[in-house]
């Protein structure tokens, strides 16, 4: 907050995008984490007004960095970080829909499948 920039890892981090900060940091590696459309590296500097698109494994995020912190806090005061888009937003919307409507048939299995569940897997 005192500085014009933050470490992106350390962005991430503290806006509760990734559990860990060397998991921002492998994300940022890793080219899952573009910043105005571009792969960058984990030190490189975060500003107010970059736009960021985040990708860790579960969901997908297009944000806007609205404010800077290296420091984690609660969900509130990291909610307030960013802003995120109309688009990212539509396409969340989206995909809860898709989810609604189609459910993988492996889904509702929890744990090792049986062997009646395997013949019902192998059926589809």
């Amino acid at each position: 907050m005192t500085s014009e920039s933050v470490r992106i890892d350390k962005w991430l981090w503290a806006a509760r995008f990734f559990k860990t900060r060397s998991l921002a940091t492998d994300a940022v590696d890793g080219g899952k984490v573009k910043l105005n459309g571009e792969r960058v590296k984990p030190a490189r500097g975060v500003k107010v007004g970059d736009r960021l698109e985040i990708d860790n494994g579960a969901t997908e995020w297009e944000v806007l960095v609205r404010d800077l912190s290296d420091k984690r806090g609660s969900a509130t005061i990291a909610q307030g970080l960013y802003e995120e888009t109309e688009r990212s937003l539509a396409d969340k919307a989206r995909r809860a829909e898709q989810r609604r409507l189609y459910q993988e048939p492996g889904e509702a299995i929890k744990g090792r499948p049986t062997k009646r569940d395997r013949r019902q897997l192998d059926r589809f």
